[in-house]
């Protein structure tokens, strides 16, 4: 979508004159200023078993080796009770608190005090200091982009210590990693609370701040929508970003340390997942610029569903594939892995390629070729909180044209990639194909739903020129 501004001050009639008919586009604009019933029943569900569900999977491969059914049978016909398997997981050390302190400081540091240096010498990197989106009250937020370069030294000096100062184990983050979880808790409830709290006494915009008198909903939808402390930390990109994608890269590094600890070797499975997820973090940070754009930060505030879900369920429920094949090392027929690979690569380049014609036609506005044509697009406006009138292009060209949401087609692709790298004797590694599916599709829902409130007749245009969802003639 490519958008511009009319700022003409004779238009302002005009822009107050059509208010009344995108005043649904405004509420809808971030998230909802009240909550249904359903909504609410959903946020219950989530507040009180999101932490449950990511404790049952890591406990599960800690006692049961990865089985999500034993546990279950031992409660039900009375083997052991909660207490016994409680008493059985390790507790928050004091060892595990302070690698967790040292890990977020360092990425703090990394954010807030090295400038960006890799835009200067890597071509075609966007790097340096770049403009968000325009926010709901027509704010246009400046952020420090240097997430590639924090991903380049955290992995330069991990690779230095594993092969040269030896400081600690490569298997550091796998030996420690449910006492690690309860730190990663302790931040994600710790930062959702403080973010709830400063929207109240001093937001950093307050006309981009939404309340709906709901404490359950504001507390994990959020209420600010960029809360920021001083000029430059900003909690969604931190959060989003740092610390939990930086070290997903690490962790699946830890858990090939130990398949080769306790087996002697890594296997070809293993490979496959650091290769796979590796390429899709480096692509995030590589596109941080471009992520500044997406539903993230132009749609969502800043409550427990990003801050904890970022600290907690992103790191811990992101990787069962590797923390799976430590319990249970799979060493993948040649075939096998190699379509396994394709697949994800293929994944990566339609979710890759998909986004770049996007990004390349809002760049341009419109002034490009999408394979070889000067793309199609539909023509809509919209206005912000403030009654500025807004234009932007809707483009029906490229993989634009075959799906609404083509990207999620090979984000999904590269899912399931990743989850049959561990064969198939147990469920546990295919709840991140599920989960994304889920998630992937729900998405789908809520930014076609907030696209008709903004763009209203426009849209259905849209949707008429473009009828599939995911998968071009079936969703």
């Amino acid at each position: 979508m490519a958008a511009h501004q009319e700022k003409k001050p004779s238009e302002e009639r005009k822009h107050k004159s059509t208010q009344n008919d995108t005043r649904t586009s405004q509420v809808q604009w971030g998230r909802a200023w009240e909550v249904d019933w359903f909504s609410l029943a959903s946020i219950l569900f989530l507040l009180m078993f999101a932490p449950l569900i990511v404790y049952y999977f890591i406990m599960s491969c800690d006692q049961y080796q990865c089985s999500l059914t034993d546990p279950l049978i031992d409660l039900l016909t009375g083997n052991k009770h909660l207490s016994d398997i409680w008493n059985k997981t390790p507790i928050l050390t004091y060892r595990a608190a302070c690698i967790y302190t040292l890990w977020v400081a360092f990425q703090m540091l990394l954010y807030l005090f090295i400038p960006d240096f890799c835009h200067k010498f890597l071509p075609g990197y966007v790097g340096g200091v770049q403009e968000g989106a325009v926010t709901p009250a027509g704010v246009v937020n400046k952020y420090e982009i240097n997430g590639l370069q924090a991903w380049i030294i955290t992995h330069v000096l991990w690779f230095a210590n594993a092969y040269y100062f030896h400081w600690f184990s490569p298997t550091i983050i796998f030996d420690n990693w449910i006492p690690l979880l309860w730190c990663a808790n302790v931040l994600g409830y710790a930062v959702s609370t403080f973010a709830m709290i400063k929207s109240y006494f001093f937001p950093t915009n307050a006309e981009d701040c939404k309340f709906t008198g709901n404490f359950f909903y504001d507390y994990m939808m959020g209420i600010e929508f960029n809360p920021r402390i001083g000029k430059w930390f900003d909690f969604k990109l931190f959060f989003n970003g740092r610390p939990g994608i930086v070290a997903w890269t690490l962790i699946n590094l830890s858990y090939a340390a130990k398949q080769q600890e306790l087996y002697g070797q890594v296997t070809n499975s293993m490979i496959l997942v650091n290769v796979l997820q590796g390429i899709y973090v480096l692509d995030f940070f590589w596109n941080e610029a471009w992520y500044l754009k997406t539903i993230d930060i132009c749609h969502d505030h800043f409550g427990w569903y990003l801050g904890w879900g970022d600290c907690v369920w992103l790191p811990y429920l992101y990787t069962l594939q590797g923390l799976y094949l430590v319990y249970h090392p799979v060493q993948l027929y040649t075939a096998n892995a190699i379509g396994i690979l394709m697949l994800g690569l293929i994944g990566y380049y339609i979710f890759r390629m998909t986004n770049h014609q996007k990004d390349l036609f809002r760049r341009t506005n419109g002034n490009c070729k999408i394979w070889g044509k000067k793309p199609e697009y539909i023509e809509c406006s919209y206005m912000s909180v403030d009654g500025t009138k807004y234009y932007s292009k809707l483009m029906t060209s490229g993989f634009w044209g075959w799906a609404r949401h083509f990207n999620y087609t090979g984000d999904l692709m590269g899912s399931l990639a990743y989850c049959l790298t561990c064969g198939f004797e147990h469920i546990l590694p295919y709840f991140y194909i599920v989960y994304m599916t889920i998630l992937l599709t729900h998405r789908c829902i809520r930014d076609e739903h907030r696209c008709f409130s903004k763009y209203g007749k426009d849209w259905k245009r849209y949707t008429a020129a473009v009828p599939y969802r995911l998968i071009p003639g079936i969703f």
